[in-house]
């Protein structure tokens, strides 16, 4: 893999972590309820996103930053998991998004695999 695609990768995860913080309300709906203290979880996932995107950035953390990265991509999958059950749209592109999210995270974390 090349740089350009680790940097993207780790400006990918720098804004996807920020959103966290910008837009709580959008996390906390695929939240599973049997997770206590949504909130804090959405702000540590999106922080542990920042933080790895970062070190995905310098050579010298590079790894760290691929393993951080997977280790939320499986942390936050049962949130995919449980936005797909609880979906209610009845929109078909919706339903197929949601269905393709689900092996894109695989996908993600072969991506980030490539840098450990």
């Amino acid at each position: 893999m090349n740089n350009s695609s680790l940097y993207f990768m780790g400006g990918l995860y720098i804004l996807a972590g920020l959103a966290h913080f910008w837009k709580p309300s959008a996390y906390l709906k695929i939240m599973p309820s049997y997770l206590p203290y949504h909130l804090e979880l959405v702000y540590l996932s999106g922080a542990l996103e920042v933080l790895f995107g970062i070190l995905l950035l310098l050579p010298q953390t590079q790894q760290i930053g691929a393993w951080g990265i997977i280790a939320v991509l499986l942390g936050v999958f049962p949130a995919n998991i449980n936005m797909l059950v609880k979906n209610k749209s009845k929109k078909l592109s919706w339903i197929i998004g949601l269905w393709a999210r689900l092996p894109t995270q695989g996908l993600l974390v072969y991506w980030a695999w490539m840098f450990t």
